[in-house]
């Protein structure tokens, strides 16, 4: 006998993994980013996109479940309808994981934007000062007056 809730149970699972790879990936964001591997950071990034549209696929097939009342819906047992409520409660655990992950990649990132923005702004000036000696020295400001006066 076929239940639609083991579809939803299993799209719950679905959705879990798909957390779980975005949480390690989350993770190893962080750690490029201490690294400072740009390149390593894009390939992530870049991962994270398909992990997102994997789960966005999954969200969208749990629609139709949002407006069900929970308390109709017929399970194979109790045991896999408590089964199927854990690991929802494991998926927002994941969720709020993710999310403060987030923060603290954007939080970096925008640490060291900003301090290599006063790193381009120090060479600038030192640039500027450079352009400033030279200019100076080749067209000195002071004349030895060779002329003689009796």
């Amino acid at each position: 006998m076929e239940f639609e809730t083991d579809l939803l149970a299993d799209l719950i699972d679905r959705k879990h993994q798909c957390l779980a790879q975005l949480r390690d990936m989350g993770r190893r964001q962080c750690e490029l980013l201490n690294e400072g591997s740009i390149s390593g950071l894009l390939d992530v990034l870049s991962a994270k996109q398909e992990v997102i549209a994997r789960l966005q696929s999954v969200q969208r097939q749990l629609d139709p479940f949002r407006d069900q009342d929970p308390e109709s819906r017929h399970w194979r047992s109790p045991g896999r309808r408590q089964a199927c409520a854990e690991q929802v409660q494991r998926c927002e655990c994941l969720l709020a994981e993710i999310l403060a992950q987030e923060k603290r990649s954007e939080l970096e990132l925008t640490r060291r934007r900003d301090e290599a923005a006063n790193q381009l702004q120090g060479i600038h000036h030192a640039g500027q000062a450079r352009g400033a000696y030279i200019a100076s020295t080749a067209f000195p400001t002071h004349q030895l007056d060779l002329s003689c006066d009796q």
